[in-house]
């Protein structure tokens, strides 16, 4: 018998808060955290904007300054939303009444340690390779968040990390609720984290035409789903849920934000960066997510979309949302976070199913800001510009990234009702 799953803890470091309270605050005010960048001079890109996490120090954040130093900026971030979710979930008190050896991690990103690769190859060129620091491959790979996560909290289940572009966090979360349903660890830490905001990554992206080139208006500049769209803005930052068998959550009568109960996962089969123009990889995920899940599309109360604020992924995504749901596409509500943060990129999926478990708690749905332009061809309702009191029982949130792969996440609230033979 296959266990079921539940997140009991959460972390985050974001462009609008590197703590639950204030991200969630932030996100439902509406507030927006894209801006010029500062990492570096962008004078000559055609695109200057970024999502940047403000006044990040580690140290804040419980890293010792001596371990900060063989940290890449992504792994910061990781550890810090780590162990945000860590105390969330009360499990820094359990000592030896915590079995580690059944507590796993599973932390994904994009790009991994790429601040590091560019930092240390200016080192190589102007004093050769003697100066270039023995730090440099734990640094810049991109196992080193888990593997980090994993040393400082003493942790010996699996130790995983999942590195499939833009649904990076989310495949880490949904293999690691299949690790834990099918009894390979009774806890996981999963999620992912990024800090792609440097002069090599956004070069690529410019010349690839993906971001927006709206720099006068910073703050306008992600506007997922209207017509007026013109790229994404790049983020960057973490997030990290506890995952936990149903059991040993009420076993230490732990905060229980939400069931996790589907899990999709696809591929396009069609190109390295475009999405199908049919939206068939996206539709099958979302599809695959219900199975077994003892939903039906006509349940889901929200749908936290990917919602890039590209011309190709919104039309496309809202065409398959559509094919998926049926008439009940026009029922529920459709928002996206990326106006407010930009596209963490691997940590997107991550932070974005925390805004749903945040939504399952509070009965709210984060609006999807600057919405100002209607698009003909993007016409749900997609929470336009103001955060909405609304029941959300059961909601989807997914992602999909470059090489065509995509990944869904199924998540319902927690009913206790159900579960006395376990207290």
């Amino acid at each position: 018998m296959s266990q079921r799953v539940v997140v009991t803890g959460l972390g985050v470091i974001s462009p609008i808060g590197s703590d639950l309270d204030t991200f969630w605050d932030s996100i439902c005010q509406g507030k927006n955290g894209v801006g010029k960048i500062t990492h570096f001079d962008t004078s000559e890109y055609n695109s200057q904007l970024g999502a940047e996490v403000k006044d990040f120090e580690p140290t804040q954040h419980r890293i010792e300054k001596r371990e900060a130093r063989k940290m890449d900026r992504f792994t910061q971030f990781a550890v810090a939303a780590a162990l945000q979710a860590w105390e969330d979930a009360g499990l820094e008190d359990m000592g030896s009444s915590l079995d580690r050896d059944r507590v796993g991690v599973a932390v994904g990103s994009g790009i991994g340690g790429i601040e590091t690769i560019e930092r240390q190859m200016t080192v190589l060129r102007d004093k050769g390779p003697r100066k270039v620091s023995p730090f440099l491959v734990p640094m810049l790979i991109a196992n080193m968040a888990s593997g980090y996560i994993s040393i400082l909290l003493g942790l010996k289940g699996p130790n995983t990390t999942v590195v499939t572009a833009c649904a990076s966090s989310t495949h880490s979360i949904g293999d690691s609720y299949r690790v834990i349903q099918r009894g390979d660890a009774e806890l996981m830490i999963a999620g992912g984290s990024e800090a792609a905001i440097t002069p090599l990554a956004h070069s690529g992206f410019c010349t690839a035409r993906a971001l927006s080139t709206r720099n006068h208006e910073p703050e306008k500049a992600s506007r997922p789903f209207d017509k007026e769209r013109d790229g994404f803005v790049m983020g960057e930052g973490a997030g990290i849920v506890i995952l936990e068998s149903l059991q040993s959550a009420l076993s230490r009568g732990a905060e229980i934000y939400g069931e996790v109960v589907g899990y999709g996962m696809s591929g396009d089969a069609y190109h390295v960066t475009a999405p199908d123009p049919e939206g068939e990889g996206a539709i099958l995920c979302m599809r695959r997510s219900f199975e077994g899940s003892g939903l039906e599309p006509g349940e889901i109360d929200y749908v936290n979309a990917h919602g890039t604020s590209t011309p190709y992924n919104d039309k496309i995504e809202t065409e398959a949302i559509k094919k998926v749901f049926g008439d009940h596409a026009y029922r529920m509500a459709v928002s996206s976070i990326k106006s407010m943060i930009g596209h963490l990129l691997g940590a997107a999926g991550a932070v974005e199913f925390i805004s749903t478990l945040l939504s399952i708690k509070h009965q709210k749905i984060p609006p999807t800001t600057n919405y100002e332009h209607p698009d003909p061809e993007c016409d749900l309702d997609y929470v336009p510009n103001k955060a909405r009191e609304s029941a959300v029982n059961a909601a989807i949130s997914s992602s999909f990234g470059f090489g065509g792969t995509n990944g869904c996440l199924l998540v319902k609230k927690y009913e206790k009702k159900y579960e006395k033979k376990y207290e």
